[in-house]
């Protein structure tokens, strides 16, 4: 089944397994918050309301992070800003460990929102102009599974952390635990190079000083794509974002599940 990978050149491997762990610890500092997501009701009295306008401000400036990140992918690199977004979003997951209330939680999320949307637009171009044709689909398709794994790293850091710390602070040593996966850019700074096209390419813009604007992808040949594109990834991302950031809350208050030391069994 992986008889493909085998096939992939050195440089392909390195980029394939950067952006893997670039999408793993993506998905790992964003699941975090889903479980101090019900301790932060309880502590801060927050409204389901509240708590969802937290999941929703990420969502959607991490739809801005990966527009903006794209427009300075073409401009420095697909590589760098790759690098740039997962410091970015690790930084962000480390500082809302220290938040005192709702307000300065939900800038902190919207802050982190941008890089986790900026990593998935840089990871993705960069796979799909590295990685052959011909091999391009499974890779990509494998890199998405990066999510599961980090989903899972941090459920079992939350059960970890929240097991054996008091409730009160535990949820933020979980959160400040989130700045680890920043050392991943040291691997990507090592490994990863950007790719020929995209070197080839700013050459040509600085020679021609012709620049495509951001209207671009709405040009009449274009824009059939950017529409469906769009509202595909809306679909997936909204739908799995809910499910995702409630899922730990639901089995808590719904399920009674509780904390590993208290209590293992739940209510199905």
């Amino acid at each position: 089944m992986f008889a493909w990978y085998r096939e992939l050149t050195e440089r392909e491997q390195n980029t394939f397994w950067g952006c893997f762990a670039g999408w793993a610890v993506d998905a790992m500092d964003a699941q975090l918050f889903s479980f101090v997501l019900p301790i932060l009701i309880a502590a801060w009295g927050m409204t389901t309301a509240q708590a969802g306008y937290l999941a929703t401000a990420t969502l959607l400036s991490a739809a801005i992070g990966g527009w903006a990140c794209g427009y300075l992918a073409d401009r420095f690199g697909r590589a760098r800003i790759m690098q740039f977004t997962i410091l970015w979003f690790c930084a962000f997951t480390f500082l809302a460990g220290f938040a005192q209330d709702f307000q300065q939680l939900m800038v902190l999320r919207i802050m982190q929102g941008l890089g986790f949307g900026g990593e998935w637009a840089a990871g993705a171009v960069l796979m799909g102009e590295i990685i052959r044709a011909e091999h391009r689909g499974k890779a990509v398709g494998t890199v998405q599974s990066g999510f599961g794994v980090g989903w899972s790293a941090a459920a079992i850091l939350a059960g970890l952390v929240l097991a054996h710390l008091p409730q009160e602070y535990g949820w933020r040593v979980l959160l400040m635990i989130g700045v680890l996966p920043g050392l991943l850019v040291l691997y990507l700074r090592r490994k990863i190079e950007e790719p020929e096209i995209f070197v080839k390419t700013r050459a040509h813009v600085e020679k021609t000083g012709t620049r495509p604007g951001l209207g671009a992808i709405f040009q009449p040949e274009t824009l059939r794509i950017t529409i469906l594109s769009s509202l595909l990834a809306f679909g997936v991302i909204g739908v799995g974002g809910a499910i995702v950031n409630w899922l730990p809350t639901f089995m808590k208050t719904v399920r009674n599940c509780r904390r590993p030391h208290r209590d293992t069994t739940c209510s199905w």
